[in-house]
């Protein structure tokens, strides 16, 4: 006889776990329990049968894995917060006796967690830590911008400011940045770092705040666990370039809002060995004193051989200490073909590692910006543009007002560009130095800076000069296979449907003065439209002759109306194909396809909006030009 199953102690039942279940067995507060989760990457996962995994009860409730839970409970955060708890209780039991000393002797051994053991667990690798920051930098440049409170502590902002201003500065040595984007929310970047493609958002420097509704103890359990992240990648990218980090701050450039140039980069000393330290290349192996030099000489006499399976004997070294000078291993940089030919058998490729990757060329885009340089004016974002610029290698100035530390001054004879975002003024009174220096100097939008990274390449002046419209700032994310291109003009058959909608309004307007010439009848473009060969056409044509219609209306409406005979035809063939395809599919494999010619149907009318609305634009500007 089998063993009998008891409710609830296998399947789905065992397997899953409810979150007050989880709080229960760990034995603390729903506030700590949501820490440890957000700590250790848990989260709720969703049942194939909810009923089951709750025991018979449908009662809506979060599920974890009961493995996760009993994960958990051996997490050494987890006892520190217990601690944490019986150190509240004593320290308020002290106060309230008025015992000031053991008060104070408890807040000095105050229970401390520390969270470099889940960093280690959940990113095994560096690269993995460097592909998941991006979360990380989006919350770290946030609350470095935001204003403190009673939720905020002063010291958490500047840690992260100072967290964000080393990532910039990496990123400005290394010249690791791809691609900007000035949006609505902000201004999005894109950087390669070791192969890994890294996108973060940084807002705009106004006043933010913080809304009501939103749950900040939450937002600050990421940004500890954000912040201990970032402390190790940051060490591992400044050590790998050479760098000393965290880099040196300057205190009274910093006073004197000098911004990235307060922190100075070093390079950091290498560490030479102490001459008294030696390693010593001799092993003993059966009584045998062994050197590298005879590993290195018996290999090279089993290749030779060809003789891989026979014994070979290894010859003993005496205790001579002049037999123990052996030459160091010298790897092989032979770049000759030849060479490598006749290198031994032994002798391999030299596998990539984080060092190698950092040295790897890079593109010319990388340094766009190093034969130019700029001066902001005052009215532009200093942070943004001088990060971006100093990314590709270019120099750059900015006016007193907007902060100290800037390199040189208005009157540099070197400045080639000025971004400029303010109306172009006429000064009568200009002197003819200023003349000269605004007719070598070109002024354009900071929209230019931008497009020139986007496009890899410097783009013309012209379009982007003082004053002038701007042309459309595209995301460079993403695929444009179907989405609108506002820099795509109007061609074909598209200026063709543009020209027969001025006929018809043309017509339209003027059918109350010619009330005599009506439009070929329905039949008539209806036999028009179905024609199959020359005959049946020629016979329609016939037929609006007898009607008193000129050829050439009855063309131009023939032609309309078989253009809208193939649309509805091509359109039918296509809907019963995919009838057919969809009779062929699971039920949600259906749900599926149906999700996704939903998508593409309202990407398909959100394209058409926006053309039409360019159609209109382009009419009004001709009609203003012919007007004029």
């Amino acid at each position: 006889m089998g063993r009998l199953k008891q409710k609830g102690k296998a399947g789905a039942a065992k397997a899953y776990m409810t979150r007050s279940a989880a709080v229960k067995k760990l034995q603390c507060s729903l506030a700590d329990f949501r820490r440890l989760c957000i700590l250790k990457g848990i989260f709720p996962r969703e049942p194939r049968n909810r009923k089951k995994a709750n025991k018979g009860s449908s009662a809506p409730t979060n599920f974890y894995y009961a493995k996760d839970i009993a994960y958990l409970a051996h997490e050494p955060v987890l006892r520190k917060l217990r601690e944490h708890k019986a150190f509240a209780k004593k320290l308020s039991r002290a106060l309230g006796r008025g015992e000031w000393s053991s008060a104070k002797s408890l807040e000095e051994n105050k229970p401390v967690y520390r969270l470099d053991h889940i960093i280690k667990e959940r990113y095994p690798t560096f690269v993995d830590a460097v592909r998941d920051i991006d979360d990380a930098l989006c919350m770290i440049f946030l609350f470095a911008s935001l204003p403190s409170d009673s939720k905020v502590s002063p010291s958490l902002i500047e840690n992260c400011a100072r967290l964000a201003a080393e990532w910039q500065l990496y990123i400005m040595h290394t010249h690791s940045l791809r691609k900007v984007f000035l949006s609505i929310k902000g201004v999005y970047y894109q950087a390669e770092v070791f192969d890994q493609t890294v996108t973060w958002l940084v807002p705009y420097q106004f006043t933010q705040t913080i809304p009501s509704d939103v749950d900040v103890r939450v937002m600050l359990t990421f940004l500890e666990l954000y912040q201990t992240l970032l402390g190790f990648v940051f060490f591992k990218l400044y050590t790998d370039a050479g760098l000393v980090y965290p880099p040196p701050l300057d205190v009274q450039k910093d006073e004197g809002a000098a911004g990235l140039g307060a922190f100075h980069l070093q390079e950091a000393k290498p560490v030479r060995p102490s001459a008294t330290t030696s390693t010593s290349n001799v092993v003993e192996i059966d009584g045998k004193r062994v050197s590298s030099k005879d590993v290195r000489q018996t290999i090279k006499n089993i290749s030779a051989s060809g003789t891989g399976d026979a014994d070979v004997e290894m010859p003993s070294v005496d205790a001579d200490p002049t037999n123990e000078e052996d030459e160091e291993f010298v790897e092989d940089t032979t770049e000759d073909p030849e060479d490598a030919a006749a290198a031994p058998a032994f002798t391999t490729a030299t596998l990539p590692t984080l060092k190698t990757l950092s040295t790897l060329p890079q593109s010319t885009s990388s340094k766009l910006f190093a034969p130019y340089t700029f001066w902001l004016s005052r009215e532009t974002s200093r942070p943004i543009f001088e990060f971006i610029v100093r990314s590709f290698g270019g120099r750059i100035g900015w006016p007193a007002t907007s902060g100290s530390g800037s390199p040189f001054d208005e009157s540099e004879e070197s400045i080639t560009h000025v971004i400029i975002d303010r109306p172009l003024v006429h000064r009568p009174n200009e002197s003819e130095a200023e003349k000269e220096r605004r007719r070598r100097r070109k002024y354009v939008q900071p929209q230019w800076v931008v497009d020139c990274v986007n496009a890899g390449k410097i783009l013309l002046e012209d379009l982007y000069a003082q004053g002038k419209t701007l042309p459309p700032h595209l995301s460079p994310f993403g695929d444009h296979a179907e989405a609108y291109d506002p820099t795509v003009g109007l061609v074909g058959g598209e200026m063709e449907e543009d020209e027969e909608v001025e006929g018809e309004a043309a017509e339209a307007e003027g059918g109350e003065e010619e009330e005599g010439t009506a439009r070929p009848a329905k039949s008539v473009l209806q036999a028009a439209a179905s024609a199959e060969d020359d005959a049946a056409l020629r016979a329609a044509e016939l037929a609006a002759e007898a009607a008193g219609i000129d050829y050439g209306t009855f063309e131009r409406e023939a032609k309309k109306a078989q253009k809208k005979a193939k649309k509805t035809a091509g359109a039918q063939e296509d809907e019963a194909e995919q009838d057919m395809n969809k009779m062929m599919m699971s039920n949600k494999q259906r749900k599926l396809y149906e999700r996704m010619k939903y998508g593409q149907k309202k990407r398909a009318e959100e394209r058409q909006n926006l053309e039409q609305k360019k159609r209109a634009i382009e009419k009004e500007k001709k009609r203003r030009a012919k007007s004029s």
